[in-house]
């Protein structure tokens, strides 16, 4: 799934109406209409980017056993826009049956001011808590012992590369060299990429964006944006080491300088512009749907320097439904490890849920658009069994959203790391803090 956070003045006061409103109203709703399990209903579930269970078939199945139920899907390209919509519902009514969380989110939807207005599925019917990632049930959890989502997927990082322009930079090409060039370090990674421009064939750079770099070795350290319950990011060692890595790479010209998601960044992967990009287990989807059909097997798949978390969501049943019942089983279902199994043939979310690592087609599973001899299940199984999991926040998606503009900073606005750092402080303090 898309990871894009997108941060302001606006979106900072937003929240704070959003709590406001929670406060009064959010509690009161009585999930009316929800106790007729017969009943014939529409089911609408909220999400962003590609989840993939209309890809992978899930809600056909669903409504195929369940003839009662009619599911709808009401996405969103960009998970920014996505939260902001989110905010405005929960103040104003209007929620999906499901509403779908990431991860950067997390934190305020559990808090005590937001955490009234969605369902506790900690008990809900056909629920396994021991089957989730423990760290990844505990994200969801409050302090009380309230769980307000079931996890959908994880963001283990690999790196993604173009086998045919590592050959013609006279590079590795095979994923166990290529790993080998930058193992256990980022710095390396940067390294190669000097490497690569020194021989890269004409009008392509070793990497899409330094934003990715900057958020890879980010969700790769236990230090990111919060520390003992606040926000500690201009003292972060994550942070500080991400942003160096980032300047490093944009000074020395390996960073197509694209900002992710947007429409050149899609463009580019088609025009076959650029070498690798960091590689959360959902970049899979992206690639295929934008490198498109003429790139098939010249992407292959490596490890990435170290083991992080990039990404990753949840599922979340409003209090304020009419169908909670119904919206509860079917989000059970959805994030049981066979369904979770199926979404990541199809478009490689690594299931949040550790008994699919067990299921055939998962830790076997070797991409076949991508790297169709790598060994992407167990290089994507292996990477979320290391992930150690860092302390979130509140404001940690805006706050690495105002980190990933700043970068831009220096790749677009041609700003040095000194002037951009500053200009991001500001923001933060401006609209944040």
């Amino acid at each position: 799934m898309y990871l894009r956070s997108r941060s302001g003045r606006a979106v900072a006061l937003l929240s704070a109406a959003v709590v406001t409103s929670v406060l009064a109203t959010g509690c009161a709703s009585g999930g009316a209409g929800s106790d007729d399990p017969n009943a014939k209903v529409t089911l609408t579930v909220g999400d962003f980017g590609t989840f993939g269970y209309k890809e992978s078939g899930l809600f056909d199945e669903y409504m195929k056993a369940h003839p009662n139920i009619t599911i709808k899907e009401n996405t969103t390209t960009q998970e920014g826009d996505y939260w902001t919509a989110l905010q405005t519902r929960l103040s104003g009514g209007g929620l999906d049956d499901i509403q779908a969380l990431e991860v950067s989110r997390i934190a305020l939807a559990t808090s005590d001011q937001l955490s009234g207005a969605f369902t506790d599925l900690s008990n809900a019917p056909g629920v396994d808590k021991e089957a989730y990632l423990p760290w990844k049930w505990k994200q969801a959890t409050t302090a009380q012992g309230k769980t307000v989502g079931l996890g959908t997927d994880v963001g283990p990082m690999a790196i993604c590369y173009r086998q045919d322009l590592f050959q013609a930079a006279g590079l590795p090409s095979e994923p166990a060299a290529v790993s080998a060039l930058w193992a256990g370090d980022w710095a390396k990674y940067v390294e190669v990429g000097r490497q690569y421009q020194a021989k890269a064939p004409a009008g392509t750079f070793f990497m899409d964006t330094a934003t990715g770099l900057y958020n890879g070795v980010v969700s790769s350290n236990a230090e990111q944006y919060y520390k003992n319950g606040k926000m500690n990011y201009q003292d972060s060692a994550g942070v500080k080491n991400g942003w160096k890595l980032a300047a490093d790479a944009v000074q020395a010209g390996t960073s197509q300088g694209l900002k992710e998601f947007d429409t050149p960044w899609q463009t580019a992967f088609s025009n076959s512009t650029f070498a690798t990009t960091v590689c959360p287990s959902w970049q899979q989807a992206n690639i295929e749907k934008f490198s498109g059909p003429g790139n098939a097997g010249k992407w292959n798949i490596a490890q990435a320097p170290t083991a992080g978390n990039w990404g990753g969501s949840f599922l979340a049943v409003p209090a304020s439904g009419k169908h909670v019942a119904q919206a509860q089983a079917l989000a059970v279902w959805l994030t049981a490890p066979e369904q979770q199994a199926k979404v990541f043939q199809k478009v490689g979310s690594i299931p949040a849920n550790q008994k699919a690592y067990a299921l055939p087609g998962v830790t076997d599973f070797k991409n076949p658009y991508i790297g169709p001899n790598a060994p992407t299940g167990q290089i994507f199984s292996a990477a979320a069994k290391a992930i150690q999991p860092a302390e979130t926040g509140p404001h940690h998606g805006d706050l690495h959203g105002a980190m990933s503009n700043g970068v831009l900073l220096m790749e677009q606005n041609h700003k040095s790391s000194e002037e951009a750092w500053a200009d991001t402080v500001k923001q933060i303090t401006s609209t944040i803090q």
